[in-house]
């Protein structure tokens, strides 16, 4: 198959990268190494639509996901991805916290995100949205397909060759695809793909984001996101609702070697337990009903990779994508964009989104990965 672009992983940023430049008119190949899309780190996270309120002012990353919170209605709307639209609260719970929430509100106003700091030093984000990640990327998928993009699943990409202008993409099927420019969204493998071009410039890590599933316990319920304090190295234990109408506490964050770990450790429970039930006190006496676990992509020293490779012109990267790659993949499809067209690819202005159906999930999006995995 030959294509002017060969986008690596359908995860949620893969899948929004092929529909940003099919829509640019560009023929495009999504190369998925599992059975389907969203079986990684995508199909495996909250499910939290974030606004950006809590991000670093001026940073890539945060100008990333403040770009496609601009983006993302109209895909939700068009498409017909279910959302929860019910907010966030960030209350203070420990010494400090009025001082971090405060600094919090202040970052929120210079990203230009809509907060309601509180008289009792408790944030309001009323642009906090849940979503089921699985159908969100599925949506993606999809409607790349519907403007022209060719999804391959069971392609595991094992070898990269340059050929002049083109680079070649085998799996160990014999399988090939020849493109101008291939995009690096391989998540975990990332680091693998880059090192196949010879570029060797960086490296991905698992880092474990644990999560425990009720039933909706006694007591008040639960109507919006409940946010942590987040520290300097994580955003900490949240409380969120699904679309299912489950509650679900976490995560973890355990750094580890193992990208093929996907276990919910014993001691999770012990770590999730105080801190959810300090925000929702319900929860204290609740047992879970399921447990799941997520790796996200962590980069070795680096955050947001997403640049053409210096070692390799033909090989665009969006790697070292952590846990906000759901909130921010329609700003980092855009910014893909640009460099593809950089790399020489024309592109167009954006077509017209189209909506295609999107074949249902057997059971919830939560239970989804994890049952994947323990096969």
């Amino acid at each position: 198959m030959q294509v002017d672009v060969a986008v690596v992983g359908a995860g949620v940023v893969g899948a929004a990268t092929a529909l940003e430049l099919s829509r640019r008119g560009a023929e495009v190949a999504l190369l998925e190494g599992e059975a389907e899309a969203a079986l990684g780190a995508s199909g495996a996270n909250s499910g939290i639509l974030h606004t950006g309120f809590d991000s670093v002012p001026g940073e890539l990353e945060t100008q990333l996901i403040l770009r496609a919170a601009e983006l993302r209605d109209e895909v939700l709307e068009i498409l017909g991805v279910p959302v929860i639209r019910c907010g966030a609260l960030m209350r203070p719970l420990a010494a400090g916290d009025e001082d971090a929430i405060a600094g919090l509100a202040a970052d929120a106003r210079d990203n230009g995100v809509d907060v309601l700091l509180r008289d009792d030093g408790a944030l309001e984000i009323p642009g906090e949205t849940v979503t089921d990640p699985v159908a969100y990327t599925r949506a993606l998928v999809a409607s790349a397909e519907r403007h022209g993009a060719r999804l391959q699943t069971r392609f595991r990409v094992e070898a990269m060759e340059l050929d002049g202008e083109r680079i070649e993409l085998s799996a160990a099927s014999g399988e090939r695809v020849v493109a101008r420019v291939a995009v690096n969204c391989a998540g975990l493998g990332a680091g693998r793909i880059a090192r196949l071009a010879g570029d060797d410039s960086f490296d991905v890590y698992p880092r474990k984001g644990e999560f425990l599933v009720f039933e909706p316990p006694e007591g008040p319920s639960l109507g919006r996101i409940l946010l942590a304090v987040p520290s300097e190295t994580t955003k900490g234990v949240l409380v969120f609702p699904t679309l299912d109408g489950k509650v679900v506490a976490g995560p973890t964050a355990v750094d580890q070697e193992d990208p093929d770990d996907w276990s919910v450790r014993p001691e999770a429970r012990e770590e999730i337990m105080p801190k959810a039930a300090a925000m929702h006190p319900p929860l204290a006496s609740a047992e879970p009903i399921a447990a799941y676990a997520g790796l996200r992509p962590a980069g070795r020293g680096v955050n947001y990779l997403i640049e053409r490779s210096a070692v390799c012109a033909q090989l665009v990267h969006a790697a070292a994508i952590r846990s906000t790659g759901l909130t921010a993949s329609l700003g980092i499809a855009e910014r893909v964009a640009h460099l593809v067209g950089e790399a020489g690819v024309s592109l167009a202005e954006p077509a017209p989104l189209v909506a295609d159906r999107v074949g249902v999930v057997s059971g919830p999006w939560w239970r989804r990965t994890a049952e994947h995995r323990s096969r």
